[in-house]
């Protein structure tokens, strides 16, 4: 029981050195959203988007340093990331636009890292005992397993909501066309009718 608190500890305390931050949310049409983070010098930092449903699943991402400099700036991105190291202390901040998108709202996933991952540090006093060393190659394969597992339940439920928005959009479409097909359908049996009754009608004669 010791040992399992032990392993507990220690992967709170490597989990604990990095701050990260991921989001889902909805970007209307001709919106711009805009998120701010304190962020101390000399960290590095990671954002990585996918734009989940709308549109062409593009959108505009513009990253700015405290003192006002663009770190990053791109136009209709479906997915991308950037990783920088922050030369200043303040707030950063990063905005998605749709603003070129006129009725067509966007769904956009991000994933924000700031830090690192620091090797877990042996104690102090040099005493470092078979049974610890091997606790500690345990807590780190689980923690690079549990990192594995993440990504990939991540990446698995993007592309299920992507394609899920994309079946959605779809059955819209071909709902709409079956509707359209059967409209023309219904006009074009009501003319061919009334075509053919004007065929077998008698016209009459006008009096002498």
């Amino acid at each position: 029981m010791s040992n399992f608190i032990e392993i507990l500890a220690i992967l709170g305390l490597y989990f604990g050195l990095v701050l990260a931050g991921e989001l889902t949310f909805e970007l209307p049409d001709n919106a711009r959203n805009c998120f701010y983070e304190l962020i101390d010098k000399g960290v590095k930092c990671t954002l990585e988007f996918q734009v989940i449903t709308g549109g062409n699943y593009d959108v505009d991402l513009e990253i700015n340093a405290p003192s006002g400099q663009v770190l990053y700036k791109d136009q209709k991105k479906q997915y991308d990331s950037f990783t920088w190291t922050t030369d200043q202390k303040g707030e950063f901040k990063f905005c998605f636009s749709n603003e070129f998108s006129t009725f067509t709202h966007k769904m956009v996933y991000f994933d924000f890292q700031v830090g690192e991952e620091r090797p877990i540090q042996p104690p102090e006093g040099g005493g470092h005992v078979t049974a610890l060393t091997q606790l500690e190659t345990s807590a780190v394969t689980i923690h690079e397993a549990l990192k594995v597992i993440i990504d990939y339940q991540t990446h698995h439920r993007l592309r299920e909501a992507q394609g899920r928005g994309f079946a959605e959009d779809l059955n819209s479409r071909v709902q709409l066309w079956s509707i359209g097909v059967a409209i023309i359908i219904l006009i074009i049996g009501v003319g061919q009718v009334l075509a053919l009754r004007s065929f077998f009608t008698e016209k009459k004669k006008p009096p002498l």
